[in-house]
């Protein structure tokens, strides 16, 4: 019973990840959603930006913090390995619920592209980005990123054991498609907003942090392995390094 409601609990996770990946979509791109980044009233501008800034700390602690393998090691005396990746996966989706829940509108314009095709280059800049997020996912093993591996290895009382390391697909020209994928989707906007440049340069800003971090734990999980692949390929720039 235990194992079953283990597999129910990643499985509900997984299904509130994706509609918040698919709302947010909608929250930065201004579509069909009832509160996006650049919806509501806009109120006096210091405490505005000073709620967003918060709103995206609390995300970016959540979600840098409950990655390294030393908080790991410690939640895992209290939360059973099976579903460590589908609480990590839950609480990063309820830190993004409040985070576009409670968004102040800053609506002042940095530009605005009103030339048709321009506009639509842009638009498709937009779309790039979020389907390279979701491939480079795949490519990785999507369903062990978001934790239903873990729980269904579990239901079947298999051992976890890590994926091993390999460069697939986008994998071969940068080493971290997700996150450019993201940086893409969040800066290509025809009518970029105060607000919508607060959030993309904060989230780029994070993401070429985070991404430190991640590389250390990566080198230190994959040795050499890993070493190589930096040397062959660029972290972010899509394009071959200089020998």
């Amino acid at each position: 019973m235990a194992k079953l409601i283990a597999l129910i609990y990643g499985i509900a996770a997984y299904l509130l990840f994706l509609v918040v990946f698919l709302y947010a979509i909608g929250f930065v791109g201004n579509w069909l959603v009832p509160k996006s980044i650049d919806s509501g009233i806009e109120g006096d501008f210091v405490p505005s930006l000073l709620i967003n800034a918060i709103l995206l700390g609390v995300f970016a602690v959540q979600h840098s913090v409950m990655a390294r393998p030393g908080f790991k090691r410690w939640w895992t005396k209290m939360v059973p390995h099976s579903i460590e990746r589908s609480t990590y996966v839950l609480l990063s989706s309820l830190a993004l619920v409040l985070l576009f829940w409670q968004w102040r509108p800053l609506l002042g314009t940095v530009w605005d592209v009103k030339n048709s095709p321009g506009a639509l280059v842009i638009w498709g800049l937009f779309w790039l980005g979020w389907l390279i997020v979701l491939i480079s996912t795949f490519l990785i093993n999507h369903f062990d990123l978001f934790g239903l591996r873990q729980v269904y290895l579990n239901l079947r009382s298999e051992k976890y054991t890590h994926l091993t390391f390999k460069a697939v697909g986008l994998y071969k020209l940068v080493r971290h498609p997700i996150m450019l994928g993201f940086i893409v989707a969040f800066w290509a906007t025809p009518r970029m907003t105060v607000g919508h440049l607060v959030f993309a340069v904060a989230t780029t800003v994070y993401i070429l942090i985070a991404l430190q971090l991640e590389e250390r734990d990566l080198v230190t999980y994959h040795g050499d392995a890993y070493n190589q692949y930096k040397k062959q390929v660029s972290m972010l720039w899509p394009f071959p390094r200089r020998k």
